[in-house]
């Protein structure tokens, strides 16, 4: 081991915080979380402020159409993430990451001194070239804030790391742009406050940022390329050669088109259909980033401490069904002639129902994004993340310039807010179901995940016991169909089982089975080639060090117990010689899928069963014999079946 991969891995921490908010109070995550807090904080003042200044006081900011303000902005805003990322990612490849994020705050408090100017002195030129060289602060820390989590957290804690991550980058807006619109509000002194405020929000960060620990760079030897065209090109290329990874980009990256729709049209939704004036505005937005903000920390709890892509389609499907249901809740909705503030916005039940549906979008939004994050940081090669996080931010910019160039087009062709909307989620379900027929897998942990928490509530011991890296042969005892789906449902690394072909074809499980690498088995007498392929194919999954599944009984108990262990666990470790780990899954006999009273799927217990899965320490493959690993699995499981 080099000393820099050394030095990486004395990041991680012995222990992994069993609660994500743990983090907070530790100081590999605490000064990183509220630096990237405080500056998420302060572009939604600026950008919040300038763009209800240009909305509704329009002849004196700008003079701009009202409805396209929002998307003008934040199409600015974004340009820096096409043009500098691929340079930002080889920078955070190359350098220690405190120092560069020191060099990004100094930053921040030199393009705030620029915008300071705008608004006390009234240029709005100055105030668009503020918000592209804002647009340069994030996208210069945006592979750095991304690159630094997977060097300080544990592979168990990326997911609730993320989420907390993402749940304060939108409390930032929503506490940034509440901030902005209240103090932008305030008459004629209103913009030179925003100003002050501005100002010393960055001044705090650069402090801040100064108790960020030292994050060694994985490629301090890199040459950096300044050429954005052919390093974006190379960036891209470098993503693509893990195509898991590459298509989480472009699932994160519609994300961020899908939400820029929303985002960059508050205002105008505001004033031209719910006819709100700021407060309602600020309503929207607030709703929206708390929304997005539980849906981020639920996935901690909901993914069970792991990085659980699962939850990628069923954000997808609450997304499409709420963009749709927010067309038809204000598609009849009839501005008055004066504004209306938030407090009378809220007296209208319709308006409840635009409320609901903008808060639960959001969330699912949140399940959406999490898992797709932690996925990137999980499965990049370690000396290449930053710049596969910056080929990430680059796809971002480049769907959000094209969601801002979409949604001006169709609104100047007459589609109303809602309609556009309404587009959005019906794109969002076409390009969701194409990716995920393109990642199978998505779908697959879906459909492990739906299993896991509707039939059941799993109880899981010894999860511990699993290593994070290396081959290992799982051994279990075999209750039902969907023991593999319990079992891998429960274990953060991917799992290969081993199991009778007659079960791996069953109709709907197969489809999860053969998306999981499931190696379908029969005896010499049924079948002696698949046999013998079935043992060549277990032989190259440890060979890769992957983690291998076996049910060494050979069938399905019919009777609640244990049947003999047959010896192909014996000539797998002959074979392979690796730690073998006994298991145990308890409470799952007598439930739908099991075999109690002879046919499965007949009887109705199984919706909310408590089952647990106990799994034991690993055994040397030389103490091995079929019959100790029976007593063993028998006595993991003890009385309840």
């Amino acid at each position: 081991m080099s000393s820099t991969e050394t030095e990486l891995s004395e990041l991680q921490p012995a222990r992994p915080a069993q609660n994500q908010f743990a983090l907070l109070k530790q100081r590999r995550f605490a000064p990183f979380f509220w630096t990237q807090f405080l500056g998420a904080g302060n572009d939604n003042i600026f950008k919040f402020a300038f763009t209800v200044l240009a909305t509704y006081s329009a002849a004196a900011w700008g003079g701009m159409d009202p409805t396209i303000a929002g998307p003008l902005i934040g199409g600015l805003f974004i340009t820096p993430f096409v043009l500098f990322s691929a340079t930002a990612g080889q920078l955070a490849d190359k350098y220690e990451k405190s120092f560069l994020t020191r060099i990004v705050k100094n930053l921040e408090i030199a393009f705030m001194l620029v915008i300071a100017a705008g608004f006390i002195w009234q240029i709005v030129s100055l105030l668009f070239v503020g918000v592209f060289l804002m647009g340069c602060h994030s996208t210069l820390f945006g592979p750095v804030k991304f690159a630094y989590l997977p060097q300080h957290l544990s592979d168990a804690e990326l997911t609730g790391g993320n989420g907390l991550v993402e749940m304060g980058t939108f409390t930032a807006i929503l506490l940034g742009t509440m901030l902005g619109g209240a103090l932008v509000a305030m008459p004629s002194i209103g913009p030179t406050y925003v100003a002050v405020v501005s100002l010393v929000i960055a001044v705090i960060g650069r402090v801040v940022a100064g108790f960020i620990p030292n994050s060694p760079a994985p490629q301090p030897d890199l040459k950096v390329n300044w050429n954005p065209v052919t390093e974006t090109w190379t960036n891209l290329n470098i993503a693509h050669k893990n195509r898991v990874v590459f298509h989480s980009l472009i699932g994160n990256s519609w994300l961020w088109f899908f939400g820029s729709i929303f985002l960059t049209s508050f205002t105008g939704f505001s004033k031209e259909v719910l006819g709100g004036n700021e407060q309602v505005v600020t309503l929207l937005l607030a709703l929206f980033s708390i929304g997005i903000g539980l849906g981020c920390v639920l996935c901690e709890k909901m993914s069970g401490h792991k990085v659980e892509v699962g939850l990628v389609p069923f954000g997808a499907i609450g997304m499409t069904l709420f963009a749709v249901d927010l067309y038809f809740a204000s598609r009849g909705l009839k501005p008055g002639a004066t504004l209306i503030g938030a407090s009378d916005f809220l007296k209208s039940w319709p308006h409840w129902r635009v409320a609901a549906d903008l808060f639960l979008l959001a969330m699912f939004a949140g399940f959406f994004s999490v898992p797709l994050y932690a996925l990137m940081q999980a499965r990049s090669d370690k000396n290449y993340r930053a710049r596969i996080i910056a080929a990430n931010n680059i796809l971002n910019a480049l769907f959000m310039v094209v969601a801002s160039i979409m949604a001006a087009a169709l609104l100047k062709a007459g589609l109303t807010l809602p309609q556009l909307y309404l587009v959005v989620g019906i794109m969002n379900a076409a390009v969701a179901l194409y990716i995920f027929l393109l990642i199978p897998e998505f779908l697959m942990r879906f459909l492990i995940w739906m299993l896991i928490h509707t039939f059941y509530r799993v109880d899981k011991k010894g999860l511990e016991n699993i290593p994070d890296e290396g081959a290992c042969l799982l051994v279990c005892n075999h209750v039902s169909f969907v023991d593999a789906l319990v079992v891998g449902g429960c274990i953060s690394r991917p799992v290969r089982f081993v199991m009778d072909h007659r079960i791996y074809k069953v109709p709907v499980l197969n489809f999860v089975f053969r998306t999981a690498g499931t190696v379908p088995i029969a005896s010499a007498k049924e079948d002696p080639v698949m046999l013998e392929q079935a043992y060549d194919r277990i032989d190259e999954y440890l060979k890769a060090g992957e983690v291998v599944c076996i049910f060494p009984e050979g069938r399905i108990t019919d009777n609640g117990e244990l049947y003999p262990f047959k010896k192909g666990v014996l000539r797998i470790i002959e074979r392979t010689a690796v730690p073998v780990i006994p298991m145990a899954l308890r409470g799952l006999w007598g439930s739908f899928f099991s075999r109690w009273g002879g046919v499965a799927m007949r009887y109705p217990r199984g919706v909310f069963s408590d089952i647990s899965l106990v799994i034991d320490k690993a055994w040397h493959p030389q103490s091995v014999t079929p019959e100790a690993l029976q007593m063993k699995v028998a006595d993991l499981r003890g009385d309840w079946k």
